[in-house]
């Protein structure tokens, strides 16, 4: 073999080696990536005027985890993330969702505190909402107003 075909060889198996260790790190078929989805949101129709709740649950079929950070809407100056364990309801500052999982807002559960609303919704309204999170793409979805009573099915 020739210098020069040595040298081709030795280049073509270090670009080789090379492209596997980007696929293992992240840089190939994006398997290690979040692929978030939403469904089941819903707000209760509120009771007061200047505070609702709001419910969703966002899947993730993909191979890494994401968190949620925030969620913005034209119906409520602020937005908050609550996690409920037991009757304790607290204040943070993101959710996770984890890696092929889901993050499944819920009455009696983790949930969403929209305050400062810009009016009070009416049962079958419905209110834009766009999720924020760490690594992934904003997703806008509408968000139905539901009857106080209402509790989906799943």
């Amino acid at each position: 073999m020739t210098a020069a075909r040595h040298r081709a060889a030795a280049a073509a198996a270090l670009a080789l080696g090379l492209a596997g260790a980007l696929t293992a790190c992240g840089g190939g078929d994006g398997g290690d990536r979040p692929e978030l989805s939403v469904s089941g949101a819903y707000i209760p129709r509120p009771a007061m005027a200047d505070m609702a709740a709001g419910f969703l649950t966002v899947t993730n079929k993909g191979g890494g985890a994401d968190k949620l950070t925030s969620i913005t809407t034209p119906l409520a100056r602020d937005v908050t993330l609550h996690t409920t364990k037991g009757t304790r309801m607290k204040q943070v500052s993101s959710l996770d969702v984890p890696a092929g999982g889901r993050l499944r807002l819920s009455s009696g559960g983790d949930h969403l505190m929209l305050t400062k609303l810009a009016h009070k919704p009416k049962v079958g309204e419905k209110v834009d909402f766009t999720l924020h999170f760490a690594t992934s793409d904003a997703i806008t979805i509408k968000v139905p107003v539901e009857p106080m009573t209402y509790r989906p099915k799943d």
